[in-house]
């Protein structure tokens, strides 16, 4: 049965080639198809991922856990999902994206149902730790996709658009589980619609999506925008062993390495205002459930314009993506050291700062994940996106436990906004060194 298993999850089969004369309208109307299944497959993932800090309030308040216990939820989730990330990755660069990406959406959605019917901590922190593994299986699927089917040189607008995906699904969930909370009566139902909404998502995207263009007759994308990278040399056609992609593309890449430990600390700035933003206005701005989504869709909102904007920047300047971040980060020290001082009868002042945040963090977090792909291999970018995002998600854990911990022990928010801005400090000084890196092929 697993045998059997494997095999079907296999990547699909080259076929013959169409005719010449169907080759380019077909090409164009299957890469907006692509795109777009990944896009909206994507956004789907983060509603049922982000939902949890909605209403992590008022669920513990219902509950009796406290914020340390929140935390630690948030924590287990975040190491799972960015192991998860790397070995997700890993097989879904030798898999069927169609196939990987609509299985991992039908699971994380029975979590959510099973997360909104339990009453236990240990059920909700192993739920939630489980939905982080399976919540891995969203990116590799789309990034192998939009590698396969959009050349080096539109990488950082392609990829930009598509991780616009997160911010929308993101910012919608602040909205959709704050008005399913208050309208069908608990918390709960903030994880009963996103389930739903993940469940048909997932049917459409075994309808949409697609694998390689070989699979459906088409050339290389390489060979239709005559558009390779300046260092390809390897056979970039041939999917590759796990063997392979661990000993040549991830473990001896020094630049992999090095963007990976950057992320670690990116990740702190980009999801702390994400997994706490929603309770830090609550309890020190005194906003309201539906203040406290809103922050959230401004956040992810303002960071898919950021992204798109410096993706197609980085094209501009040779994908010199690394100067780009570590530009980006500059901004965040000015937004989280006015956060501390803003007063509590001011919300729109913080809500301006969330944009602030959202605009500038969230381009290196997509341009890290571009780069990964640039230092790399299109038949390694699931496992190379998955290391680099692994060490993201490894500070995403530090973050959602360590604030949680800060805010309780000395009940001051203040003290936790300084530990982000020492680590955005950090994560400028890591990038400064990718300055001059540019794609390899």
């Amino acid at each position: 049965m697993i045998s059997s298993l494997i095999q079907w999850f296999k990547p699909a089969p080259h076929v013959p080639r169409l005719a010449i004369a169907e080759v380019e309208p077909f090409y164009r109307r299957c890469r907006w198809q692509v795109l777009e299944a990944a896009f909206i497959g994507y956004a789907t993932f983060y509603l049922v991922r982000k939902n949890l800090p909605i209403v992590s309030k008022e669920m513990g308040a219902d509950l009796g856990y406290s914020p340390s216990q929140i935390g630690d939820i948030l924590f287990a989730t975040a190491i799972s999902y960015g192991i998860g990330k790397f070995l997700m990755g890993s097989l879904s660069d030798r898999s069927n994206p169609r196939k990987f990406i609509a299985v991992g959406l039908l699971l994380t959605a029975f979590c959510n149902f099973a997360f909104g019917a339990a009453r236990s901590y240990p059920v909700h922190l192993a739920l939630w730790t489980l939905n982080g593994l399976f919540q891995a299986m969203g990116y590799g699927p789309g990034a192998r996709t939009l590698a396969h089917w959009y050349s080096f040189k539109e990488r950082g607008a392609a990829f930009g658009f598509w991780n616009i995906s997160h911010n929308l699904g993101g910012g919608l969930v602040g909205v959709i589980a704050a008005e399913s909370a208050v309208r069908f009566g608990g918390w709960q139902a903030a994880f009963y619609v996103p389930g739903a909404l993940a469940t048909i998502c997932a049917i459409y995207l075994f309808w949409r999506m697609r694998d390689t263009p070989q699979s459906v007759g088409l050339p290389p994308i390489e060979e239709f925008k005559h558009d390779s990278p300046p260092a390809e040399k390897e056979e970039h056609e041939r999917e590759l062993t796990a063997r392979e992609l661990f000993l040549k593309y991830i473990l001896p890449n020094k630049y992999l390495w090095l963007i990976a430990i950057a992320n670690f600390f990116v990740y702190i700035a980009r999801n702390c205002m994400i997994d706490w933003g929603p309770t830090f206005l609550k309890e020190v701005k005194h906003a309201s459930i539906h203040g406290g989504g809103l922050s959230t869709l401004i956040i992810e909102f303002s960071g898919g314009a950021g992204m798109f904007f410096m993706g197609w920047l980085s094209d501009r300047f040779g994908g010199r993506r690394g100067a780009i971040s570590a530009v980006c980060m500059v901004p965040l020290l000015g937004a989280f050291a006015a956060l501390m001082f803003t007063p509590s009868d001011q919300l729109w002042l913080d809500m301006t700062l969330f944009g602030v945040i959202g605009f500038f963090v969230y381009a290196p977090v997509m341009m890290l994940g571009v780069m990964s792909l640039d230092l790399t291999s299109k038949k390694a970018v699931g496992t190379a996106a998955g290391f680099v995002g692994m060490f993201g998600y490894f500070g995403s854990a530090v973050q959602g436990k360590g604030i949680g911990w800060i805010v309780h022990h000395y009940q001051n928010w203040n003290y936790a906004l300084a530990a982000v801005f020492v680590s955005t400090v950090i994560a400028i000084v890591l990038l400064a060194f990718t300055w001059n890196v540019k794609p390899r092929g």
